[in-house]
């Protein structure tokens, strides 16, 4: 008996040891996306794509002596600034983790890097928050994003606009900082090509009735509504309530109401309008939307090869780096993400940190086409799309 309790006892002591082991080579990563709010339907793809970079370099072995990725998710409600900012704040104190994927929506990601990232020295790329303002946000160099801002989607939006002969436009937009950005970068850009703004006008989301704000909009005028909101909040009652008063039959919107969900409310009810979101023609999205179907994930979700490019950069920059933290790899994500260097594609990551080990460099393209042109900012283009027997269909890129 007392030799089965020392094997016992040593068998219990070595799988302790192993535990401990894994646990001590493990890196964990913050996702923060807008689980609960105005965007809940587009963030579980967003989550998922980012974590298919993390399995694959799991998977790989290749990262820092092999360490695992443990995703850590937190919500950051997309609005609520202060409840975004605790949970950015249980990622790093409680959870420990040693970078984070978003957030999200651009009120909130401005208040994380704020109040949490740069008092915590925490890197932070977000997929999806695309106000202006953060260009110039005070970041000490830790803050990036994968999506362009709205200063670019304002321009190509009105641009599309104005060649499809809709000279005069009604605008609302969701009235926090992406919206307001979005409104007054798209107001500039239609303006000075010729178009005419006959209102613009503010809405907030959580009503249940959006009639007043339709009726002043279409008192103003106008050959299309543009609606700058989110597709699962005010931006989607908004059009319902042109659609049920006639107000407005043409719409353009912006990527906020981009989604599986629009065309769920509205089908058919809205074909014609049109809307932007981030998106390019490259080699890297097909390549990103098999990897995804692999994981049985809708590879061209909104915002999914953007997250999964995000946290790509982030621990390819630890291996660039030779350190997962933030003080260490910060400075290398942009030689990362830009030439020099082998392109890289989702699927390759595993070649990607062999080059790196190698002392080489790499130009990580990712399935979105990644070029960071300075802190806080990236390059891109944008898809447009139409709405076409009740489903979404892209029509060209921008």
């Amino acid at each position: 008996m007392k030799k089965i309790l020392l094997a016992t006892t040593a068998t219990a002591m070595i799988a302790g040891a192993a535990h401990a082991e894994s646990h001590s080579n493990a890196i964990k990563m913050g996702v923060i996306l807008g689980f609960t709010g105005p965007i809940e339907s587009l963030t579980p793809s967003m989550a998922a794509g980012a974590e298919i970079a993390m399995k694959e370099i799991s998977d790989s072995g290749k990262l820092l002596g092999g360490a695992m990725i443990e995703p850590v998710r937190a919500d950051s409600t997309c609005v609520d600034s202060a409840a975004a900012t605790a949970a950015a704040e249980r990622l790093i104190t409680s959870d420990g983790v040693k970078g984070i994927m978003g957030s999200d929506c651009s009120g909130v990601t401005g208040a994380i890097l704020a109040n949490v990232a740069v008092p915590n020295g925490m890197v932070m790329i977000s997929p999806s928050a695309t106000s202006p303002a953060l260009s110039s946000a005070e970041d000490n160099g830790l803050f990036f994003r994968t999506a362009p801002s709205d200063a670019r989607q304002g321009a190509v939006l009105a641009s599309i606009l104005l060649d499809k002969g809709i000279n005069s436009v009604a605008v609302t937009y969701t009235n926090n900082d992406y919206g307001k950005g979005f409104a007054d970068a798209f107001n500039e850009n239609y303006t000075a090509g010729g178009g005419t703004v006959t209102l613009t006008a503010a809405h907030e989301d959580g009503k249940a009735d959006y009639s007043a704000e339709v009726g002043a909009l279409a008192s103003a005028g106008g050959d299309a509504l543009v609606v700058l909101g989110y597709v699962d909040q005010g931006g989607a009652g908004i059009i319902q309530a042109s659609l049920d008063t006639g107000a407005f039959d043409q719409f353009a919107l912006g990527d906020g109401m981009i989604g599986d969900s629009l065309t769920a409310k509205f089908g058919s009810d809205i074909d014609g309008a049109i809307g932007t979101i981030a998106g390019s023609e490259n080699e890297g999205g097909p390549k990103f939307a098999e990897l995804a179907a692999a994981a049985g994930i809708d590879g061209t979700a909104v915002y999914a090869g953007e997250s999964y490019d995000a946290a790509a950069l982030i621990l390819l920059a630890m291996a660039a780096a030779n350190s997962s933290e933030p003080a260490d790899y910060a400075g290398k994500i942009m030689d990362v993400a830009n030439a020099p260097g082998e392109v890289i594609l989702p699927g390759e990551l595993d070649k990607a940190l062999e080059i790196l080990a190698a002392g080489g460099e790499i130009d990580y393209a990712g399935a979105t086409g990644v070029e960071l042109v300075g802190p806080g900012e990236a390059a891109g283009s944008y898809a447009e799309y139409t709405v076409e027997g009740g489903a979404l269909k892209v029509v060209g890129y921008h």
